[in-house]
């Protein structure tokens, strides 16, 4: 009994050892992106979502949107000829849930927020 609890944990820990190997392969893979993403500050309000509007802010200049729904299906899309740091999207009766939110950059950048859209009162 002791010997096959030991080797079910052995087994345990060796799948976890290889699992936290592969997350730093991908995490170098994806080099300089990873640490730019992780200096934008960016605001989504309100959350939930509930009057089918929400407000993104950042303090670098946003130059497109893009929102699908947890099936991959786009929503909304949106490309700014001038970049903003602030805008207002509004959508036109979107169903509750979880849905993505792509942000791309003036740089390039692009990163994915998630967002939870409730039924207005």
């Amino acid at each position: 009994m002791k010997k096959s609890l030991l080797i079910i944990l052995f087994i345990i820990v060796a799948i976890n050892i290889h699992a936290q190997k592969d997350t730093a392969v991908v995490a170098s893979a994806q080099g300089q992106s990873s640490i730019e993403a992780a200096k934008v500050n960016i605001n989504i309000y309100p959350v939930p979502v509930r009057e089918n509007s929400f407000t993104i802010k950042s303090d670098k200049e946003i130059s497109s949107v893009k929102i699908t729904n947890i099936i991959g299906q786009d929503i909304y899309r949106v490309q700014y000829n001038n970049p903003l740091t602030m805008t207002k999207i509004l959508l036109d009766n979107p169903g509750r849930g979880m849905y993505l939110v792509t942000i791309i950059f003036s740089d390039g950048l692009r990163i994915v927020k998630k967002i939870m859209i409730e039924q207005s009162e």
